[in-house]
């Protein structure tokens, strides 16, 4: 498939890309040679082939949501840079 120069400065467009004279000719016949490319895939028999949703068959194993205390508040404050009694001290982010 061959890509023209109206169909390059449509995506262009599209993707908000400035694109410069110089480079239209590079970019045209790497586009065409990307889809040239993924036509191939349409040689392939699928025939009989399930559609993937996934590509492995792994399942996440997520752990239980319990809430734990697994450092104490002085422990969390010990290397703090600033600190007070209870929190940590951060720059003032708005005015």
């Amino acid at each position: 498939m061959q890509v023209d120069k109206s169909t390059l400065e449509k995506m262009a467009h599209l993707s908000r890309l400035n694109i410069k004279p110089e480079e239209e000719t590079k970019l045209l016949q790497d586009m065409s040679d990307i889809l040239s490319w993924v036509e191939k895939l349409n040689e392939l028999d699928t025939e009989g082939v399930t559609p993937l949703t996934h590509m492995t068959q792994e399942v996440n194993v997520f752990r239980p949501d319990v809430a734990e205390n697994k450092i104490s508040q002085a422990d969390a404050l010990k290397n703090a840079p600033a600190k007070d009694d209870q929190y940590f001290k951060v720059p003032k982010v708005l005015k």
